[in-house]
């Protein structure tokens, strides 16, 4: 699964690496431990242009009657998209990409849950493949995406056996169509990322509180 991330990279460094356009004073800081419900940098396609936007973590389907939904729904199983009311319709026509250059699994060590902070090797920023819905409160639209997960590759599988979809880079393009709505086109692109490109190492239990939200939480832990 996905339930915590990290966005740290600098604005310019994340319109370069994503070709995107950026709203005029858009709401943007650097990002330790971004939790669910929170607000969260998106990238979406807009008359053939990317263009970022700003969602809330955690779907709630424009059919749903409250916002009850969104905690129990910041993932999203690549193996049941189509199977599923609140994603199949998605699939086919609000999909994003989901910035990180980092996220957090916990492992069961001694009682305890110890996080671990995972990048790529390059500690580059990279996109989870997302889905987006607008759902209508009675203050007005609230925008809200879920992150996809799959199967765990073999660095993540002693900590969780799922994680995030990590799109390769010359997939996302594809990802944004809009003009593809054929699932079979989609799916396969639905794949762990190699964990030859990927690295982990164990971080401060100061991760596990949402409240904590500074360099510290991933930085390596000293034993």
């Amino acid at each position: 699964m996905c339930g915590r991330f990290t966005l740290t990279s600098d604005m310019d460094t994340l319109l370069y690496r994503f070709a995107a356009i950026v709203p005029p004073a858009f709401p943007y800081i650097p990002r330790y431990n971004i939790a669910p419900t929170q607000p969260i940098l998106a990238i979406v396609s807009e008359d053939q242009r990317r263009v970022f936007k700003q969602f809330r973590w955690g779907l709630i389907p424009a059919w749903a009657k409250d916002s009850r939904l969104a905690s129990k729904m910041i993932n999203a199983r690549s193996e049941t998209l189509t199977e599923k009311p609140a994603f199949k319709t998605l699939l086919k026509s609000r999909r994003c990409l989901i910035p990180a250059d980092g996220f957090y699994e916990w492992m069961q060590t001694n009682g305890k849950k110890q996080p671990f902070y995972i990048h790529l090797k390059s500690k580059e920023p990279f996109a989870f493949a997302g889905l987006w819905d607008q759902w209508l409160s009675p203050s007005g639209p609230v925008y809200t995406c879920t992150i996809i997960t799959t199967k765990a590759n073999s660095l993540i599988t002693p900590l969780h056996d799922r994680m995030p979809v990590i799109l390769q880079r010359d997939h996302e393009h594809i990802w944004l169509d809009g003009t593809i709505h054929d699932p079979q086109q989609l799916l396969p692109l639905l794949q762990p990322f190699s964990d030859e490109a990927m690295t982990c190492y164990p971080v401060q239990s100061i991760v596990n509180s949402p409240q904590y939200d500074i360099p510290e939480c991933t930085m390596p832990l000293q034993y």
